[in-house]
């Protein structure tokens, strides 16, 4: 159910993150190893989205596997960033597989990624969606359960919320509507990660001054740390905390 990554640091290059490493998240794409919930490769679609030097972000996202852009992995040696959101997706059965369900999704200076699924799919949501703006759902990036956790999360971030305290709200208010779901969300503005175990894997690896967090360790790097089941992580790149998830409620 997607493989994700979120790293903050000293710039490197794209690469390192996507390709290089022996167990890079494009690996992740068709060789995953711990797809808990279901799923086998992560084929439909990926997306990157990065800060540039001037602050602003790039994203490029794609239907296709990650492995199948012959071109990206030239480009991603080139391009280099400190604030880097990465994704690969496996679609939820009877969802769309369009460029514009990948994840990142994006919002001014906020990265977004969920890995998982909401059960009951859309009925179990429909109180909380009716809660949004008319004009969010009209404009939902795709008919996904992502794209309105994506929604959800980001009504709180434009309210003033915090990236962990967006998490720390939305993630257990799906899970009450919703029960049984899968809710790894990441989410960084530049400055900071915040992530969600709730279903599925998730490590970090902090080396200060950068730290990354993802889905599955992209090597065998002893510093990698898994991060327990119900948590909410927040890094930067000087610290990182980890707590139960119900605790960092707001």
């Amino acid at each position: 159910m997607c493989r994700h990554l979120a790293y903050l640091g000293p710039p490197i290059a794209l690469a390192e993150l996507l390709f290089t490493p022996p167990h890079s998240l494009s690996h992740q794409s068709w060789a995953p190893r711990d797809m808990r919930g279901g799923g086998t490769i992560n084929a439909d679609g990926f997306g990157i989205a990065w800060f540039q030097d001037d602050a602003s972000v790039l994203r490029v996202r794609r239907a296709v596997p990650l492995w199948t852009d012959a071109g990206l992995p030239a480009l991603a040696a080139t391009l280099r960033s400190g604030a880097v959101l990465a994704a690969v997706r496996s679609a939820t059965v009877g969802m769309p597989v369009t460029e514009t369900a990948a994840a990142p999704f994006t919002e001014d200076r906020w990265l977004f990624s969920h890995n998982g699924k909401v059960t009951g799919w859309p009925d179990s949501v429909a109180e909380l969606a009716a809660a949004l703006p008319v004009r969010d759902l009209l404009t939902l990036d795709a008919p996904t359960d992502s794209a309105l956790l994506w929604a959800l999360v980001r009504a709180r971030l434009r309210a003033g919320s915090t990236v962990d305290g967006a998490l720390a709200a939305v993630v257990p208010a799906v899970a009450r509507a919703a029960p049984g779901s899968r809710l790894n969300l990441l989410l960084t503005d530049g400055e900071t990660i915040a992530a969600t175990t709730a279903g599925h894997s998730l490590s970090y690896r902090h080396t200060p001054p950068g730290v990354l967090v993802a889905s599955e360790p992209l090597d065998a790097d002893p510093g990698w740390i898994p991060v327990p089941d119900n948590s909410l992580l927040v890094a930067t790149p000087t610290a990182v905390t980890v707590t139960a998830l119900e605790g960092a409620l707001q």
